[in-house]
């Protein structure tokens, strides 16, 4: 494993193309995705949110932006991550992950590289918060397994909706099953496909201590915000309230502003903040700075890939539904809700805890040329016999790195701990 620890672009011979035999055949792994759902009875009022907020907020009042996201994409009976599968071209909105597996080999390449610089130490948690369908843990683990590096190691999953529990399971797992013993703090196990424990857990704070790799991709956008506007008064905090004049059988909802400071607008707000828009999400907050003590304290490297900017983004809560931006108030539960990452906040909490080091934000397209995603996909198409496959091969690369698409749009940040530096300093992270 010493030969893992390099410089730049020179990532790339690690990359040689991990193969599939079969017969008297070898070919390369392709990124072709194949995708199921998983069936559940659900309830099939498609106006029970809209009715369940209307409840909430005649008997007290209008809501927080950060209760409404909670409830519209959390509720147990009808949130829009608690109760389908909305990932993929017949979903809402698709990730990088399930456009082409070189992006989890890259990812997982890299851990590999940053976690040899310090000793790769055992046991190992691999830690993926909002896993999706699974798929990028599953590409992680191919390559841990090709490179021996699963001994001692555990997969843990922070995953609040069944649906995709489930899904991940199957993605993952030679077998799993839920948990019911009360003393346990995950609710489902079971063991990967490399032979590998996976779990299963409701929140960050319950996965157990250890050296970790923690990856969040596409996980803390969709985290509740408070979000407060500037008016000749100050700040406000923006509040939905009901529109007038709605029924039972056509609700609608709309923002105010609070008339009075909320506890939340007091807490969150910083002295000199001159933005029109803020938003700000707490419990984002809560788990970067969990993340930082865990990392000071256990060891690891944390790696968090999401849209968002460096301090300076302003009204960026949004809804989207089949690929299309659509109102955030129109028909709660139907579409995924999102606001941009601060990732400045993320710095300031590193700097907080003192012994961490943070590197980034970095664009998608910055970071995967880096760290040689060209080299990948060169080293793919030479064992590539079909045309199409090339075709699409090459698709999936511009669709990641392309700056229309999302090789602008998604950022890298990197959380290393600060007993690292003097390491670091000769031998960089790669990427950034």
């Amino acid at each position: 494993m010493s030969s893992l620890v390099m410089r730049g672009t020179t990532l790339h011979k690690l990359l040689k193309p991990i193969t599939r035999t079969h017969a008297n055949c070898v070919y390369p792994i392709i990124f072709h995705r194949t995708y199921y759902t998983v069936k559940r009875k659900i309830i099939n009022d498609e106006n029970f949110l809209s009715k369940h907020l209307q409840n909430k907020i005649k008997a007290k009042g209008p809501i927080t932006v950060a209760d409404y996201m909670k409830d519209v994409l959390q509720n147990p009976a009808k949130g829009y991550y608690m109760n389908k599968d909305m990932l993929g071209e017949t979903g809402d909105f698709i990730t990088s992950p399930e456009i082409s597996q070189i992006f989890g080999e890259m990812l997982a390449v890299w851990f590999l590289n940053e976690c040899q610089k310090m000793g790769s130490p055992k046991p190992l948690h691999i830690i993926e918060l909002g896993p999706g369908r699974g798929t990028l843990s599953a590409d992680i683990l191919k390559v841990f397994s090709h490179f021996k590096a699963l001994h001692n190691t555990s997969l843990h999953l922070v995953e609040i909706s069944p649906v995709l529990s489930e899904i991940q399971s199957r993605t993952l797992c030679m077998s799993s099953n839920l948990t019911h013993n009360p003393k346990c703090f995950h609710y489902r196990e079971g063991i990967s496909k490399q032979g590998i424990p996976v779990y299963w857990y409701r929140q960050f704070k319950d996965v157990p201590e250890a050296f970790s790799l923690v990856l969040a991709h596409e996980f803390f956008d969709a985290l509740p915000i408070h979000k407060f506007h500037q008016t000749y008064a100050g700040y406000k905090e923006v509040l939905i309230d009901l529109d007038n004049g709605e029924t039972d059988e056509d609700i609608k909802f709309r923002y105010v502003l609070a008339r009075q400071d909320t506890p939340m607008l007091k807490v969150l707000l910083k002295p000199g903040e001159a933005r029109e828009h803020v938003e700000i999400s707490p419990d984002s907050i809560l788990i970067y700075a969990d993340i930082c003590k865990r990392i000071v304290k256990n060891g690891g490297v944390s790696l968090i890939c999401d849209y968002g900017h460096n301090g300076t983004g302003t009204d960026t809560f949004r809804a989207f539904k089949q690929h299309k931006q659509v109102d955030p108030l129109l028909n709660p539960g139907s579409a995924d809700l999102t606001a941009d990452v601060d990732f400045n906040v993320i710095r300031e909490i590193a700097i907080e805890n003192g012994e961490i080091i943070f590197l980034g934000p970095v664009k998608q397209r910055s970071f995967l040329h880096r760290i040689g995603i060209e080299h990948r996909v060169k080293a793919l198409t030479e064992k590539m016999s079909d045309k199409k496959q090339m075709e699409n091969l090459m698709e999936s690369y511009n669709f990641l790195t392309d700056n229309a698409k999302m090789g602008e749009r998604f950022k890298f940040c990197a959380l290393l701990p600060g007993t690292m530096k003097k390491i670091l300093d000769r031998y960089p992270v790669v990427g950034f």
